[in-house]
């Protein structure tokens, strides 16, 4: 595995073989193992691994949410049902990308 985007990227395109199905929920799960495994391996954040950690933040100021939700339950909230959930996510984390820094052309790799 390369990095935290190379990985979002498969996932965006292979949902159910990442995440068993197409699921807001399971996303969240897989994200929450993956920063699991790495800080019990002593593995140090990457700099998109850090950067990651500022979207629930940024989540909830984009929609307005004052509570301490998930950001699942947030994007959920706005999405149709899980399925589309998982379409919302990929749209506002690329949104999110886009906002917090100047990406590199090779940074791009999250396209719907």
């Amino acid at each position: 595995m390369n990095d935290l985007y190379n990985l979002l990227q498969k996932i965006q395109k292979r949902p159910a073989m990442y995440l068993g199905r197409h699921s807001i929920f399971n996303l969240q799960a897989f994200l929450d193992g993956y920063y699991l495994a790495r800080r019990e391996l002593g593995v140090p954040l990457t700099e998109q691994e850090q950067e990651f950690q500022v979207f629930l933040q940024w989540l909830r100021e984009r929609f307005k949410v004052e509570t301490g939700q998930l950001w699942a339950s947030i994007i959920l909230f706005h999405a149709a049902d899980e399925r589309s959930a998982v379409d919302l996510f990929f749209d506002v984390f690329e949104e999110f990308l886009s906002q917090t820094k100047d990406l590199k052309p090779t940074e791009q790799v999250l396209s719907v």
